[in-house]
């Protein structure tokens, strides 16, 4: 007894030879992975830097301090 296959044997050929043609780095293949590999942990970063930034500020300047 054997099952069919999930996806058809020619699409999964295709896209092999897709993946397999492209000259580019293997993390920015795909149409979507520009957003994953890089604007996503750029935002991070960003977004990391400037809270540390503001609070460095907020110590240097006392403000928020608790009572």
């Amino acid at each position: 007894m054997t099952e069919p296959p999930f996806v058809p044997r020619e699409y999964v050929l295709k896209k092999q030879q897709f993946y397999q043609n492209i000259r580019k780095h293997t993390y920015l293949k795909g149409p979507y992975d520009k957003i994953t590999s890089v604007a996503i942990p750029i935002t991070l970063a960003v977004t990391a830097l400037s809270m540390i930034g503001r609070g460095i500020y907020n110590m240097s300047h006392g403000i928020g301090k608790k009572e």
